[in-house]
């Protein structure tokens, strides 16, 4: 009975952490809107959030144009990648694992140089051309792994090993085509590598959106399964979870979450490696709120480096995989030094 009763205040406290991050989200979606090179005052902002996309003022017309997609944008990409983390790092036994360890980031990278050295455009948008290219490079490298990874079993040791040989190689193909590039194409193909919500749009904030709901829609029905699998593959085999099958959907979800995130802004370190563990801290192992808890997570770090972005280049916005990049690696350490288990 009292066993019972230390389980249900447990899941009160989770639930009570899990809604406080929301609140403390949502109150950084709002500051990072009101940021800017104009600044918006909290009651003109809510103003114009009310008179909708044909309000006629100027603060209505900044804020529906350009900064309610690039703050939803970085919502959902911190929340996609975060989420991928978490899949990854759960299916693979390593806390280290991010979306970068399965190469998927770099196939992407990959594909965005490759169409910007040969010039494709869609619609005659250069940019267009890259999100489709390295869209379709990441989900392509996704199905290589997969299929590799299914020829020897799904077995963590082989993902990882599949994801690193393909993280190199890209990397390498792309440090060739900047090679063989003229100096203004690879200056374009490092500004796409830097990660830049200035690419943001309707488009991005609904493609990583709809990811990130697809994707937990997928992934909390077998929130339990996830739970057991963390604890150990043996364990959850006797208890009946069918391990191969549930790596192929979580390695399905996350290959989808990655693309999405990163064919439009570009690259983005550290947030699916640091926001997993961010929420672990916060909220145990059980995955019925560590997934929502690694997205809000997520979401969160990624509203925090925009507004840093925006703070630390006046008149301009800063790279935002610049700066969490910068931030992740303190960050880390921090985690690192914090935490009483080894990750």
């Amino acid at each position: 009975m009292s066993c019972h009763i230390q389980f249900r205040r447990a899941e009160f406290a989770h639930a009570a952490v899990t809604g406080v991050l929301a609140l403390l989200t949502a109150a950084l979606v709002l500051a990072d809107l009101a940021t800017g090179t104009s600044g918006i005052p909290a009651s003109e902002l809510v103003s114009a959030i009310l008179a909708g996309p044909s309000g006629e003022s100027s603060e209505a017309i900044i804020l529906w144009s350009l900064r309610l997609p690039m703050t939803l944008t970085a919502l959902f990409v911190g929340g996609s990648l975060a989420l991928a983390g978490l899949g990854i790092q759960t299916i693979t036994a390593n806390a280290l694992a991010s979306p970068s360890t399965l190469g998927i980031t770099s196939g992407a990278s990959f594909g965005a140089a490759l169409s910007i050295s040969a010039g494709l455009t869609i619609m005659g948008e250069l940019w267009a051309g890259t999100i489709a290219s390295a869209f379709v490079a990441a989900l392509l490298i996704s199905a290589l792994i997969l299929m590799l990874g299914r020829m020897r079993g799904m077995t963590p040791a082989t993902l990882i090993l599949a994801g690193i040989i393909m993280n190199f190689f890209f990397m390498a193909l792309e440090q060739l085509l900047i090679y063989l590039a003229s100096p203004e194409t690879a200056q374009l193909i490092n500004g796409w590598t830097f990660g830049n919500l200035e690419r943001a749009g309707w488009l991005s904030a609904a493609v990583a959106g709809g990811a990130l709901a697809v994707g937990l829609f997928l992934l909390i029905p077998v929130a339990w399964h996830l739970t057991t699998l963390s604890i150990g593959e043996e364990r959850a085999k006797s208890l009946g979870v069918p391990v191969e099958r549930l790596r192929l959907i979580v390695f399905s979800v996350s290959s989808v979450l990655i693309a999405a995130a990163v064919s439009f802004i570009g690259t983005i370190a550290f947030v699916g490696l640091v926001a997993p563990h961010c929420a672990k801290l916060m909220l145990g192992d059980d995955q019925r709120f560590l997934i929502p808890g690694s997205v809000l997570a997520g979401g969160f770090i990624m509203l925090l480096s925009s507004m840093l972005a925006k703070a630390l280049s006046a008149g301009a916005l800063m790279p935002i995989g610049i700066v969490t990049s910068i931030a992740g690696v303190p960050f880390l350490f921090i985690l690192l030094l914090r935490s009483r288990r080894d990750f």
